[in-house]
């Protein structure tokens, strides 16, 4: 989303000048590690964590076993990226609705035991598998998201809430009330009733609600912004609008 010409350390720098606090990275990714560490390092802009980029092309809930096999060995590089940029998570959409060979259960059933292949290899990197809700068809209630995570069961994999997002189910701080300390980190958008996804804080999404329960809940960790992005004056607007959203 950073449409800024440059090095690694340029952007970067751009962005510390934007008031950004750090950078969230994807795999699988062409970037030299020593010199995302170098950026980083020189800038003082943390690089937290990865999104991984193949979730919904290979999913973990494909009914092709060969398929989810290979989700499998995309999210566990996306472990070791994270690991080498210096951050701590990897964003994970865990599968699709997507007929009746794919329908919620087996989304469930299929994505569970796919990424318990991946947590020995998490646990021994010290990064975290976060689960997005998103429109995928899936978990669509924050009572399903609670009980998916919970069932898990591990201290590796937790919720990268997305507060745009669901907003189309239900008000994003009765899902941020429901998942508690399950949230790990946020994803920022703004969304509105009638023109679904907006610039953050136009639209609908009850703002001060959302601080109120991020407190209530003790939450306390990264927010990125997820929307379009663009050159310098863009993404100093996405900066601007988070700060007064949030009340950074």
């Amino acid at each position: 989303m950073i449409q800024i010409p440059g090095s690694v350390r340029d952007t970067f720098q751009v962005q510390k000048e934007l008031g950004f606090d750090g950078m969230e990275l994807i795999s699988p990714s062409d970037l030299d590690p020593v010199e995302v560490r170098r950026a980083s390092e020189e800038t003082g802009m943390p690089v937290h964590g990865v999104v991984d980029m193949s979730h919904w092309k290979v999913r973990l809930s494909s009914p092709d076993p060969a398929e989810r096999d290979q989700g499998v060995a995309i999210l566990e590089q996306a472990l070791r990226d994270a690991k080498a940029f210096g951050g701590f998570t990897v964003l994970l959409v865990p599968g699709k609705v997507n007929g009746d060979d794919e329908n919620h259960d087996h989304v469930w059933q299929r994505s569970i035991p796919a990424i318990r292949r991946v947590l020995p290899l998490a646990s021994r990197l010290g990064v975290r598998v976060l689960i997005e809700n998103v429109w995928n068809g899936f978990c669509e209630t924050p009572d399903q998201l609670r009980d998916y995570i919970d069932e898990i069961d591990s201290p590796w994999v937790g919720s990268y809430f997305d507060i745009g997002n669901a907003w189309k189910f239900a008000p994003s701080d009765q899902w941020i009330r429901t998942l508690g300390h399950r949230i790990v980190k946020l994803d920022c958008k703004g969304w509105s009733n009638t023109k679904r996804f907006c610039k953050i804080g136009e639209g609908d999404i009850d703002w001060p609600a959302v601080r109120q329960a991020l407190a209530d809940v003790g939450f306390s960790g990264w927010c990125t912004a997820e929307v379009t992005g663009g050159g310098r004056d863009r993404l100093a607007e996405i900066s601007k609008h988070m700060n007064k959203v949030l009340l950074l």
